[in-house]
């Protein structure tokens, strides 16, 4: 099904109560590029829903967030924001985070000129008191604080690195793998592994060793994306790589293939791509200034690696039609088995 495209944008979110609100108003600009996959928010206490949209303009997203909920967004491409009580949270491409909104709402918006693909569960105040209330010790403070119906400035919390069987997760809630009969169910123990796997936060003298160990392999991966985007022109080599994020660079390339499915060269070749069109979007620089911005001393490598990340060259970006191609992020796999690379290529 082909994505659909927005111009305009939905009014925003205003003061209702939780039994009044529906998000289909807000949604309404987006058409069939608003998907309920399973639609019981009032019945079983969630909803899981699929958003597929091109954004001409900035749209206003956060109208959509249900008070006196959390909300759970796996963001597969487009970026967008949520900001309430002074804190601001970005949604990069295949990140994952949540919110929680009471009768004030959160401000939300999706960037313009992008295409949008992400996927929410949405989980009403008696679904968590049901099914977490038991382990509230480990719940995160805003997850408990929905839970027990407590006045508190809520704020979004930070966006972290999707996994690829986080990633995979999305596509099988797309397409459930059961009769239509066991979906409700299915999809009942879906929310709840969700709910327990992303609105935890157990004391951190608690923490298991292996959920350690994961949680600081997460943050050592988004440390390497955050130092890649700091410096797509001059990179650091994986030994520098390693030594800021204070591990070794052959466990450090190791885990980062684990957690995201590419390699480290593979991955400053996507942000240079992503950042390349962003500037060409801007209308600002012209290609070859755009190579040299992120780092191709080359203007051929550089058409070369743009046509095979969008599909055309960079002389006929953005393409005058809405939507085009997005790419899984296998995309960067033209780049070649580079993970022995001790630096990547420009």
């Amino acid at each position: 099904m082909p994505a659909n495209s927005i111009g305009t944008k939905p009014a925003s979110a205003a003061k209702v109560p939780a039994t009044a609100f529906s998000e289909a108003e807000a949604w309404h600009e987006v058409g069939t590029g608003w998907q309920p996959l399973f639609a019981s928010f009032k019945g079983m206490g969630f909803s899981v829903e699929w958003h597929d949209f091109f954004a001409k303009t900035e749209f206003d997203w956060a109208a959509s967030f249900h008070p006196d909920c959390v909300e759970l967004c796996l963001n597969v491409c487009g970026r967008g924001y949520v900001e309430g009580g002074g804190q601001r949270v970005d949604f990069e491409p295949n990140t994952v985070g949540f919110y929680s909104r009471e009768s004030e709402p959160l401000g939300g918006k999706r960037l313009a000129g992008q295409q949008h693909q992400f996927l929410t569960l949405e989980f009403s105040r008696q679904f968590l008191a049901a099914h977490l209330a038991s382990i509230e010790s480990l719940l995160h403070p805003i997850v408990r604080a929905v839970i027990k119906n407590r006045s508190s400035v809520h704020k979004p919390v930070g966006a972290t690195r999707m996994t690829m069987a986080q990633q995979q997760m999305v596509s099988t809630l797309r397409h459930p793998p059961v009769y239509s009969a066991a979906q409700p169910i299915w999809y009942q123990c879906k929310a709840i592994e969700l709910a327990a796997t992303f609105l935890l936060q157990p004391p951190e003298e608690s923490e298991l060793f292996c959920t350690r160990q994961q949680r600081l392999a997460e943050e050592r991966v988004e440390q390497v994306y955050f130092h890649l985007k700091q410096n797509l022109s001059e990179p650091p080599t994986l030994e520098e790589l390693g030594r800021k994020v204070g591990c070794s660079h052959f466990y450090l390339s190791r885990i980062f293939s684990n957690h995201t499915g590419l390699t480290i060269t593979q991955c400053l070749r996507q942000l240079r791509m992503d950042k390349a069109a962003e500037l060409l979007r801007s209308g600002e620089y012209n290609v070859t200034e755009a190579a040299l911005e992120v780092g191709y001393s080359s203007p051929s490598h550089f058409s070369q690696a743009f046509h095979e990340t969008f599909g055309c060259c960079p002389g006929l970006y953005p393409l005058p039609v809405p939507g085009h191609q997005i790419l899984a992020k296998s995309r960067s796999s033209t780049s070649g088995s580079a993970s022995d690379r001790r630096k990547p290529s420009r």
